[in-house]
């Protein structure tokens, strides 16, 4: 059997992802456990976090395992990725060699390391990821790249919590740009679009303008996902028709693609489009949607007070269930290595 990784959830059945939800439930109502006894992961973060360190750190703890945080280029080596390169810079050590004495240390590995934001035919490479995928003798998981499988997961869960259903197809979901200062990863537009059809919901990706289309490898894996669930995917830029009856919205704010590397060109579009901001007359053209973000989240940017502190609020549900997925995929990938 082939060391099985989670990098994306496109690489996992739906049985394997509704197994994962299952777990994760149980895990809910039931938060210790000893999955995970004897067992270590290490947690590199190449950048920030405050959900995702803590739920990892927390969820290993519960299930009776042992979690390293390490921070490459601070309380760690910077690494070198490209092979073949004369490593005379910053670098002090190549990924060949960290991947494989981690994996002689430890039963897992987490990666969080966001784009360069350079440019996007690099970027979309997912060379940290994948790096660490090629040479770790342990399964890795993806803790945010340029997409973040983790917190599909946990969307999802929150949706079906709230609708009291495994079964999301048909429902009208939005998943819409919103207005922020700075250009921003498109990792979790990329990830809400993929599990949102995988599920087969009809889903309407909702941006100001072309330019903001998400990259061609997720608009396409959003049309086949909706093809195989009979569920559907297109892209609109009109905000009430996009509103108009829908159930979910999900809220998020991304770099456009075609801008990539050269933001101060973009910014007059992104700020001609702050109007965007979900707010409670969008909110009230919907069918008593549902709302949610990934967070962390500007408020009265990407979303009013009112919005987020309304009852179809489930943002801090779904940060919540971080924690619960997680456990889950940890669970699932202990037995490896």
């Amino acid at each position: 059997m082939s060391l099985r990784h989670f990098l994306n959830t496109q690489d996992w059945s739906r049985d394997d992802l509704d197994a994962l939800l299952m777990q994760a439930a149980a895990f809910k109502r039931s938060p210790q456990g000893r999955a995970l006894e004897g067992r270590s992961i290490a947690l590199l973060f190449f950048n920030p976090s405050m959900r995702t360190r803590t739920s990892f750190e927390l969820g290993a703890h519960q299930l009776g395992g042992k979690a390293i945080v390490l921070s490459p280029g601070k309380d760690a080596w910077p690494i070198e990725f490209e092979l073949g390169s004369v490593m005379d810079g910053e670098a002090e050590e190549h990924i060949a060699e960290v991947a494989r004495v981690l994996s002689r240390y430890v039963d897992m590995i987490g990666v969080r390391a966001f784009p360069k934001f350079q440019d996007w035919q690099v970027d979309r490479q997912d060379r940290v990821l994948k790096s660490f995928a090629k040479y770790a003798t342990v399964p890795v998981v993806n803790m945010e790249t340029i997409t973040h499988p983790c917190q599909e997961m946990a969307h999802i869960m929150a949706l079906q919590e709230h609708f009291g259903t495994t079964d999301l197809r048909g429902k009208k979901y939005v998943l819409t740009w919103t207005y922020h200062p700075k250009p921003l990863n498109t990792a979790v537009a990329n990830s809400a679009l993929t599990i949102a059809t995988r599920f087969g919901m009809d889903v309407t990706l909702l941006c100001p303008t072309p330019e903001y289309a998400l990259d061609e490898r997720y608009m396409e894996i959003g049309a086949n996902n909706a093809a195989e669930s009979g569920g559907s995917f297109r892209m609109s830029h009109d905000i009430e028709e996009a509103y108009r009856d829908a159930q979910v919205v999900y809220a998020k704010s991304w770099g456009a693609i075609p801008y990539f590397g050269r933001w101060e060109a973009e910014k007059s579009i992104r700020d001609a489009h702050k109007h965007f901001i979900v707010d409670e007359a969008k909110m009230a053209m919907t069918d008593d949607a549902v709302f949610s973000h990934c967070l962390p989240l500007r408020r009265n940017v990407k979303a009013t007070d009112a919005v987020m502190d309304s009852p179809a609020c489930i943002a801090i549900d779904e940060a919540e269930n971080r924690l619960h997925v997680q456990k889950a995929i940890m669970a699932a990938l202990a037995g490896q290595g």
